[in-house]
Order: structure tokens, then sequence, then C-alpha cells
């Protein structure tokens, strides 16, 4: 219903929104719709830099990191 893409760096670099979802009605409904779908996006590019670093490091694990 919500896509966001984002940079590598957190940077929001699109939002797109299902016409279906718009409703003068529910627009709380759509303001979590958004905050869930830039989570989301944020959670992904996490998960894709830690495999980076974990594959560029041969699974070290350093405190802090991660």
């Amino acid at each position: 219903m919500v896509v966001v893409e984002m940079s590598g760096h957190k940077q929001l670099l699109s939002l797109r929104i299902d016409p279906e979802v718009v409703s003068k009605e529910d627009v709380e409904m759509l303001q979590d719709l958004i905050v869930a779908a830039i989570n989301d996006a944020h959670r992904k590019v996490d998960e894709a830099m830690q495999q980076q670093l974990g594959g560029m490091m041969g699974g070290m694990k350093i405190p802090g990191m991660f």
C-alpha cells in the first residue's frame, strides 16, 4: 500500500502511496502505513549493510557495531 525507496545512506528517494488507501476518513491509518514503510526501509538498509560488512570482515564480531 505504501512503498518507500531509500538509499544506503538512509536518504528517502521516493514514496509511493496506493490510491486505494487514500481516504479523508482514515488519515491516521495512512500515517501509520507511511511510518511502517519508512521503518521497514531503514531495517532493510541496516540488514544489507550488516551483510556487506560481515562478508568483508570475514564474520568478525566487533563489539558495538551490530
